[in-house]
Formats: structure tokens, sequence, C-alpha cells
């Protein structure tokens, strides 16, 4: 009987570990998850510069391009513009991307929520990948307005002196707004959504499923080695990218075109241009840099928000 009893306690224990990573507060999830963004930001920021103007460059014959490829990119930007030229644009997502990751985390918490009525039992992939689409639609409205302002700072800065057009996020915004209204702010909504929502969900599925999956028996997932922290963020970071390139070289065409180009939401045409021209691979355009991007960054991102959440546990372990 007092082993049984031990047993039991030892059981009891173990769910209770289990729970602590399951009961994460939502408050909590939304702190942690905005300095994961920020972590995400500075890490993974230069390299997104050089995806946007791999993207973005004019569709001419390959021996005329203006960049061979992301090397190329990077040497030819820091030559020109020192390494803070990789941070061109840096000034809208730094304004966004703190509290999208914050709306992201939480939005996933929330989806894990309403799609766990037992908090005895864990998850199935396919629920943690609802959980993490219904992510993505709620950063939508923060991310979409970043990313077009972004996009422009970032594609003016490589057609030299004569191309720029905005002196930087805030004076950007500003023109955009006073042209065609908050519709001009938030051009490529949709096409944002169609990367995001799948995105986000195979991006919390993975790293949601890999910690599990590297945690030993009878331990907690909270207490998960930094390294494997590392390695869980970066795979889920790679995860987000498969699915969410090609929308994306489709929204980033279509924010940076001048207007009237393309037709509603843009989805079509310049899906039609960019086969027409360019080919399938065209929908995998700069993926180089942004796979190169994809693992640091995201790894950043969850050591930052898991090492968050471990203080906030501790300075108030009753939120």
């Amino acid at each position: 009987m007092g082993e049984l009893g031990e047993l039991g306690e030892l059981g009891e224990l173990e769910l209770l570990q289990g729970n602590q990573e399951k009961h994460i507060s939502l408050l909590k999830n939304f702190v942690s998850g905005g300095v994961g963004g920020a972590c995400l930001l500075f890490v993974g920021h230069p390299l997104d510069t050089i995806k946007v103007r791999l993207q973005t460059q004019p569709r001419v014959p390959s021996q005329d391009v203006l960049y061979k490829g992301a090397y190329d990119c990077f040497l030819k930007t820091v030559s020109k513009e020192g390494l803070l030229g990789l941070y061109k644009g840096m000034g809208a997502p730094l304004a966004s991307v703190a509290p999208m990751m914050a709306i992201s985390f939480f939005g996933f918490g929330l989806g894990k929520q309403l799609l766990q009525p037992d908090s005895t039992k864990t998850l199935m992939p396919t629920q943690l990948f609802l959980s993490g689409c219904l992510a993505g639609v709620f950063t939508t409205v923060i991310v979409c307005p970043g990313e077009r302002v972004k996009c422009l700072l970032q594609v003016q800065a490589s057609g030299g002196q004569q191309a720029v057009r905005y002196a930087g996020p805030l004076d950007c915004a500003l023109k955009l707004y006073k042209t065609q209204g908050i519709r001009s702010i938030y051009k490529g909504t949709t096409l944002t959504l169609i990367r995001d929502v799948p995105s986000n969900g195979a991006y919390f599925m993975a790293y949601d499923f890999l910690k599990h999956k590297m945690t030993a028996e009878g331990e907690s997932v909270s207490q998960l080695s930094t390294p494997k922290i590392l390695l869980c963020g970066g795979i889920a970071g790679i995860c987000n990218w498969i699915v969410g390139l090609p929308p994306d070289v489709l929204k980033t065409n279509f924010q940076t075109a001048p207007d009237g180009r393309y037709r509603g939401t843009g989805l079509v045409d310049v899906l039609r241009e960019l086969l027409r021209d360019e080919g399938p691979r065209a929908l995998y355009k700069g993926s180089n840099a942004v796979f190169l991007r994809a693992f640091p960054a995201n790894a950043a991102c969850f050591l930052g928000y898991e090492l968050a959440l471990e203080c906030l546990n501790w300075l108030a372990p009753t939120w």
C-alpha cells in the first residue's frame, strides 16, 4: 500500500507539472510573446531586408539583375549603405512586432484553451494547428500596415537617392494615409491573411509538438534545456516559412507595386504575372535569405518567450 501511495503521489506530481505548462495565463502569454517578438526582430531584420530586396528587384534578364543572390545583396547593401543599411525600415516593425507577437502568443494560448475542455489531455497536432491559425487571424490587423511601410522603405533604399520618397516610417504612413486613406495603409490585407493563418498554424504546431517530444518522460516541458528550446524554435521558424513564403512573395510585390497596377486583392494578378515572367520558382524568390533568417530569428524568439515566461512565473506566480 505504501508503494502504491507513493506511485499515486508521483502520478499527481507529473500531472501537476504537465498542467503548469498547459495553464499559462493569457496575460503571461501576451507579455512573454512581446519579449520574444523583440528578440526575433533584432536577430532577423537584416536578412528580412535582403529577402524583400530580392523579391522586389526588377524582372530583367538574369545577367542584368541588381542582386544575384542573398550573399551578393548583403555585400552590395553593406558597401553602399553600411551595416545600418541592413536595418532600414526597422522602425515600423519595431513598433509593431512586439505587440504583434504578444497578440500572436495570446491568440495561440486562447485557441488552446478553447480546444482543450479537458486540461488533463494533451492537444492533438491538428488542434495545435488550429490554435496557431487563430493567432494568425489576430495579428493581421497589426502586421499588414507595419509590413506595408517596412517593404516600401526597404525597396526605396535599394533604388538609390533618386528613389527616396519617404523620410522614415512615420512619414511613409502619413503620406500613404493622405494619398488614399486607411485603405492604402492596409493594402495587402487579404494576402497577409492567406500567408499568416496557415503559416502560424504550422509555426506553433511544430514548436509545441517538438517541445513535448523532446521532453523526457516524467519531466515538465517547462524544464526543457536552452539548446532544445533553440532547436524547437528554429525548426518551427523553418516550418512557418515553408508554408508562408509563396503568399509572402505575392504580398510583398503587391504592397510595393504602384497603385492601380493590380486589381482587387492582387492575388490573381500578381500570381499570373510572376508565373508568366519567372515560372513557379518565383514563388520561392529570396528563399535563401528567408531560411537563413528563419532558424536563428525564431530560435531567439522562443528563447526570449520562455525566459520571459520563467521570470513572470517567478515574479508573479498568481497571474
